[in-house]
């Protein structure tokens, strides 16, 4: 064998990629006698010389230094899942009869709505023509129970929180037990709130207040993930949260559920995507970049920007709106016009009138009659199947339309750059354009085929010189202004892509271009800023924080936040020689569309059997409400979310004809990857799946979709992308925006691998794990963390950063002290009755 030449670069001239060199680190972390090493290492000295001068550096800082951001405070290991087996059922139980309630409720309320709006409704008066009452009166009735129903639901949760636990206090509290499900139970009113609906309205701050948080004047929240723990939040004035942050309040660590303060200043600006966890803190004017976290204990000084995950100190201005006087009058007027459109134009209306063109076929009208049942007349599923197909087709080409002709109006009304001030008529246009231009529905249709293309055109996207390659664009992405977004020639863009277009002040915004160079690829869950100093020829990987500063970078590759450098392709990601060649292209392409295509109509095929049959569990509800009354429907509900969840697992298995996925590394244009694209789009279906967050039952969702998975498993809402792909272990926590993802896509080449996840493990709130990873027992990754694919976690091990390493210092433990408190104190853990009072 030749000798290696000491200065020969790793992947330049020896052809390693991440996941040798991933495997590499593990098997040196192993030995005892050998200095630990991580991915950034590797990257920051990719030769033996320089990765051994770097490796002689001390591991350990000087007692005499000041610690580094990362070290939040003194390691603490996570508390075992100890419930005893009568608390893990009674909560099972407690959680079911909480649904069969609400369900209960949802069946009253409807036969109420139906008596109001229809008074003189009796038998053989079932249709709106016939109760002498006009369209207009019965819009009007409508409507102002829509809007009884919506103070309802926005009281309930206020009302629930002081009646069930009164104040939140810092404390533990051990999952499972009758004060978990009272914490679970409060959680899950708030998620219910109607006014998670309203993002980035003025009523959020009136809401949190009612909560019990202290909140600020002139405080903007723009993210539609709101704390739960409100006692413990203080938010200063003029403070601006941006879109997709996340400041839960409480976090899941090993078997108890620990809530800490989250303290921010006045005019502190919280970058979009970033996490903050609990004892954590801002002071006055401070700034947390994008895609940045602040790991608990730790705390931004006054007038400091920071970024990176963990925090550090940078001189990027997460700011650059100019503010406009502050005019109370604005909010005030914004927020009721959001709550007059949503009950009286939007979404709300919209339901109701389609309650009533059903009601309106005599064929349904016939159901609420007195007469014998109609299960085995073939009108009772014709009718299913046809309510549901001019829901499902009808409903998708009329969003094609809209999409692709109202939006282009109103971003009119709103200049690139301009500065205008919040909570105007513009801003109303602005978030119009973003709500009515970013559906899921349609994204999960076209995406990772060769029509999102054309699909993105549409709404308004810039493609200069578009070269298809099939999967330009995975289903999952989202802009604040398509109009204002470019995606550069020969680009590829995985899942999870946000164009952040829009840049805010408390009282200010403006939209601005943001543009992708030409040939990137980007990977999954990057926001991409306007402003972006990245050009032609780069690779973006999964969860990097995009750079603000320097120079524009090309024909390199960028990981981590904050980002460094790293080689922007390998040898393993070059596509096969069979694939190469532009008529070899023009054939892949043609076979890759035909299956695509075929992926496209079974997913409406899909989407057409699961509303059919919830269309049909309703007919049936009706036709026994003259027997049952309100209990009729509220069992139709109850079916609804059974099947609802059984069927789409049932879909998906058969999608991969019951057998379980393999590894595997194949280009796009391999017919394996065309079904694995297939698997995704099926995948889609799960809409009730978070109905389960933080119950036992969750668990058997995901081993009925193919996971192996331990006992008394803790899941708060975490994503696994490809089940069958995936083991958890017993008693491992998985907390919320977790994400367990097999497979990456890098340029032209797919590749998938196992996740070993062993028992007792804690994965922290939006941590992110890639494809062949082993996680031993005991381990703990921290929030936000970037598990590198290839990655070994060592059993009983702290992990965390982006991309995670070894932590040194806890990243994961309780509270530090400011300079100027006394030492920590721990946190007090109280379980049973008394906890929350």
């Amino acid at each position: 064998m030749a000798d290696v030449p000491l200065d020969a670069d790793f992947f330049q001239d020896l052809g390693a990629d991440s996941l040798v060199m991933a495997q590499f680190c593990a098997r040196v972390r192993k030995q005892p006698d050998l200095p630990k090493v991580s991915m950034k290492d590797i990257y920051g000295s990719p030769n033996i010389t320089a990765l051994a001068a770097a490796l002689q550096a001390p591991l350990q800082q000087d007692a005499s230094q000041a610690p580094s951001p990362a070290q939040a405070s003194v390691p603490e290991a996570p508390a075992p899942m100890d419930a005893r087996t009568w608390e893990y059922f009674l909560c099972g139980a407690l959680q079911t009869l909480v649904y069969l309630g609400y369900c209960v409720v949802l069946g009253l309320l409807t036969v109420v709505w139906y008596q109001w709006v229809f008074p003189e409704s009796g038998p053989g008066n079932h249709q709106w023509m016939d109760h002498g009452l006009s369209f207009f009166e019965i819009y009007l009735r409508s409507t102002a129970y829509a809007a009884a129903v919506f103070l309802i639901l926005c009281i309930l949760p206020v009302a629930g929180k002081w009646i069930i636990i009164g104040r939140f206090r810092p404390q533990e509290i051990r999952i499972w037990s009758l004060a978990y499900f009272r914490f679970w139970l409060v959680k899950t009113l708030m998620r219910t709130s109607p006014l998670l609906l309203l993002r980035g309205s003025p009523l959020t701050t009136f809401y949190l207040r009612a909560m019990g948080a202290k909140v600020g004047r002139n405080v903007t929240i723009l993210t539609n993930r709101l704390p739960i723990t409100t006692d413990l939040l203080t938010i200063g004035e003029g403070t601006v949260i941006r879109k997709d942050a996340v400041f839960n309040g409480y976090r899941a660590h090993g078997g108890v559920i620990q809530l800490g303060t989250v303290t921010l200043g006045r005019d502190v600006i919280v970058g979009e995507g970033s996490v903050l966890d609990i004892n954590t803190a801002m002071g006055d004017g401070s700034q947390l970049g994008h895609r940045s976290t602040l790991y608990s204990g730790q705390s931004v000084p006054t007038g400091e920007r920071w970024h990176g995950s963990p925090g550090r100190r940078t001189d990027v201005d997460y700011g650059g709106v100019e503010a406009r006087p502050y005019r109370p009058w604005r909010r005030g007027w914004f927020a009721t016009s959001q709550v007059v459109s949503m009950i009286g134009l939007g979404r709300i209306l919209l339901g109701q009138v389609v309650m009533l063109v059903v009601l309106a076929d005599p064929n349904v009208a016939a159901l609420l009659e007195p007469q014998d049942l109609s299960f085995t007349s073939w009108i009772f599923y014709a009718d299913a199947l046809f309510y549901a197909g001019l829901s499902v087709f009808g409903g998708t080409i009329v969003s094609l339309l809209i999409v692709a002709t109202v939006p282009r109006v109103l971003q009119l009304a709103v200049k690139p750059d301009m500065v205008y001030p919040l909570f105007g008529l513009r801003h109303a246009a602005e978030q119009a354009v973003s709500k009515m231009t970013n559906r899921p529905m349609l994204t999960g249709l076209f995406g990772d085929s060769s029509y999102v293309v054309d699909y993105v055109a549409a709404i308004g996207y810039k493609q200069p010189q578009v070269e298809q390659t099939g999967s330009n664009l995975g289903t999952g992405f989202k802009h604040d202004n398509p109009y204002l977004s470019e995606i550069g020639t020969g680009t590829m863009i995985a899942d999870g892509l946000s164009f952040m277009n829009t840049d805010y002040s408390a009282t200010s915004f403006k939209v601005s271009r943001a543009a992708i160079g030409a040939r990137n690829f980007l990977g999954n869950a990057v926001l991409y800023p306007a402003g972006a100093r990245t050009g032609d020829n780069c690779l973006l990987a999964t969860k990097v924080m995009v750079p603000l500063d320097g120079p524009v970078r090309h024909d390199m590759g960028l990981l981590g936040s904050p980002p460094f450098e790293i080689p922007r392709s390998v040898l393993r990601d070059a596509l096969p020689e069979e694939h190469r060649g532009r008529a070899r292209l023009r054939r892949d392409l043609a076979a890759k569309n035909r299956h695509n295509l075929r992926s496209m109509a079974l997913l409406m095929l899909v989407r057409w059997l699961n509303v059919s049959l919830a269309m049909l569990i309703m007919f049936a509800a009706l036709e026994l409400s003259d027997q049952f009354g309100f209990l009729a429907l509220s069992t139709g509900f109850v079916m609804t979310l059974v099947v609802g969840s059984l069927v789409p697992i049932g879909i998906e298995r058969l999608t991969t004809g019951f057998r379980r996925l393999k590894p595997r590394l194949c280009s796009i244009y391999d017919p394996y990857f065309w079904f694995h694209e297939r698997y995704w789009k099926m995948s889609l279906q799960h809409r009730y799946a978070t109905i389960f967050n933080g119950t036992p039952f969750k668990p058997l969702v995901w081993r009925l979709l193919g996971v192996r998975i331990g006992s008394r498993v803790f899941d708060d809402g975490c994503g696994i992308i490809e089940r069958t792909l995936v083991t958890v272990g017993s008693r491992c926590t998985l907390n919320n925006g977790t994400t367990i993802q097999s497979h990456s896509q890098e340029d032209g080449m797919f590749k998938s691998d196992y996740d070993v996840i062993g028992d007792d493990v804690t994965l922290g709130v939006g941590a992110f794990v890639h494809y062949g990873v082993t996680i031993e027992d005991g381990a703990v990754v921290a929030a936000d963390s970037f598990v590198m694919k290839g990655t070994t976690l060592t059993q009983g091990t702290l992990w965390g950063g982006n991309p995670a390493e070894e932590a040194r210092a806890a990243i994961t433990g309780g509270p530090r002290p400011r300079d100027d408190e006394g030492p920590a104190q721990p946190l007090p853990c109280r379980t049973g009755a008394d906890a929350g009072d």
